[in-house]
C-alpha cells in the first residue's frame, strides 16, 4: 500500500456499559498518527467519551487535523480471536462512526495493545500508546 498522508487509529476502551449496547458507552479512546511514509506510528491522545457526540466531534476535527486516509478502531476480540459482545458493540459504532466521517473506517485486532502499552512507559496516556501500537501493526500488516 503506497501510503502519502498520515493515518489515524483510534483504539477504544473495552469498558463498556453494563446495559452492552455502544451509545451507553462513554469511556476514553486513544488515538495515534503515523508519520507520512505510513512506516512510524506514534501516540496523539485520548478522545473523552469516544461514542458521544462531542466525542464523535472531536474524531472528525482529529481525522481533519492529520488528514487521514483511514482511520483504524480497535477490535475486541476474545483471546481465541472470535468476536464476542464488545467486537459487535464496537462494529456498530464503526457504523456509526463512518457514517460521520469521510474516509473509510477499518477495525484491526487490538487483543495485548494494552499489554504492549504498559510495557512501553513514556509520558503519553497508556490509550495512546495502545493506539500507537494498533496502529503499527495494521501499518506492518498493510505493507
Amino acid at each position: 500500500m503506497n501510503l502519502r498522508l498520515p493515518l489515524t487509529a483510534l483504539l477504544l476502551s473495552t469498558a463498556l456499559a453494563a446495559a452492552g449496547n455502544w451509545p451507553q458507552f462513554r469511556g476514553p479512546g486513544g488515538s495515534g498518527v503515523s508519520d507520512e511514509t505510513g512506516l512510524l506510528a506514534r501516540p496523539v491522545g485520548v478522545v473523552e467519551r469516544a461514542a458521544s457526540d462531542a466525542g464523535l466531534a472531536r474524531l472528525a476535527e482529529l481525522v481533519a487535523e492529520h488528514e487521514a486516509e483511514v482511520v483504524v478502531v480497535g477490535l475486541p476480540l476474545t483471546l481465541r480471536g472470535e468476536h464476542g459482545a464488545q467486537a459487535r458493540e464496537t462494529e456498530a459504532f464503526v457504523a456509526v462512526l463512518q457514517a460521520r466521517l469521510a474516509v473509510p473506517v477499518e477495525t484491526y485486532d487490538e487483543r495485548f495493545t494494552t499489554a504492549l502499552a504498559q510495557q512501553t512507559g513514556g509520558r503519553a496516556a497508556e490509550d495512546a500508546v495502545a493506539a500507537a501500537h494498533l496502529l503499527q501493526g495494521w501499518l506492518e500488516r498493510a505493507r
